[in-house]
């Protein structure tokens, strides 16, 4: 999925810059390739441990 995803997210950063630097701008071509992004960058994030959550679990170990 990853492998997918992160290919994803460069198209859309490339559509994205392209479409600011052409002679007729569409706003929504841009604000959808940005939601691509977003939405890749949030699925990529949702992998990464949170460095508080051993934390959480010590506490409510001690309560």
């Amino acid at each position: 999925m990853k492998k997918l995803i992160i290919p994803m997210m460069f198209v859309a950063i490339l559509v994205a810059f392209f479409e600011q630097v052409s002679a007729d701008k569409n706003v929504y071509i841009t604000v959808i390739a940005l939601a691509v992004f977003m939405f890749g960058m949030m699925r990529l994030s949702s992998k990464t441990p949170s460095k508080n959550q051993n934390n959480h679990d010590k506490e409510e170990k001690d309560v």
